[in-house]
Parts: C-alpha cells; structure tokens; sequence
C-alpha cells in the first residue's frame, strides 16, 4: 500500500449498502439465537450466559451501525 488509503473518504453508497449488509446478519444471528433459547432443553447456567452474551453483543453492534450515518 501506498499509505494514503487511511484517508480516503468512504464512498456514502459502499457504506450504507455494507452496513445493510451487516444489519442483516446480525438479524440473522439473533433469530437463530432465539432459536437456541427455545431449542435447546436446558438454557439456564452456560447456555443462556453464551447465548445472552451473543445477543448482548449482536444489539451492540446492531446500534453503533444506526449511530453512524
């Protein structure tokens, strides 16, 4: 690389369309997660401290994207 790419402005429409991009996944993984928590027959204990963490952090991701524009 040639060192100037760090400051290249983002093209707004190649954001936006990762950014979707993204956001579905992420819906895609909180869905299957809720899945689990029915799915599986024992969700207290590990189970449910792994899947919370996973959704905790699916939401925190999903929310930094609608913070930026």
């Amino acid at each position: 690389m040639d060192g100037g790419d760090e400051n290249k402005p983002v093209n707004k429409e190649v954001f936006l369309l990762l950014k979707h991009d993204i956001k579905n996944q992420l819906s895609n993984i909180q869905l299957s997660l809720e899945g689990l928590r029915y799915e599986l027959p024992d969700t207290d204990g590990d189970h449910a401290l792994y899947i919370d963490s996973l959704s905790k952090s699916a939401r925190k991701i999903d929310e930094l994207l609608d913070s930026i524009d």
